[in-house]
């Protein structure tokens, strides 16, 4: 089941778990879709894959299955991921 993590790695905006801004990878790294169009330019930097939205959990499963309130801020910054 996803985490639904409640900001973006890179800028740490809130990413409620109704959010339609929300994009994961396959790894559940998640960013915003400002992050990831404007400074990711559409690559993850952690994993090096590529974003789709996150779905959205019906509210009625929210209760019986929360999103995370773990929040995931990259200490080092957002920065493109560069080809070899």
């Amino acid at each position: 089941m996803l985490e639904l993590r409640p900001n973006c790695e890179c800028c740490d905006r809130n990413l409620p778990p109704e959010s339609k801004e929300a994009m994961i990878c396959t790894f559940e790294c998640t960013f915003c879709a400002d992050c990831v169009d404007t400074v990711l330019s559409g690559v993850c930097p952690n994993c090096g894959g590529d974003f789709v939205q996150r779905p959205i959990r019906p509210a009625a499963l929210l209760a019986k299955y929360p999103a995370s309130t773990k929040r995931v801020l990259k200490a080092e910054g957002c920065a493109p991921v560069r080809a070899a």
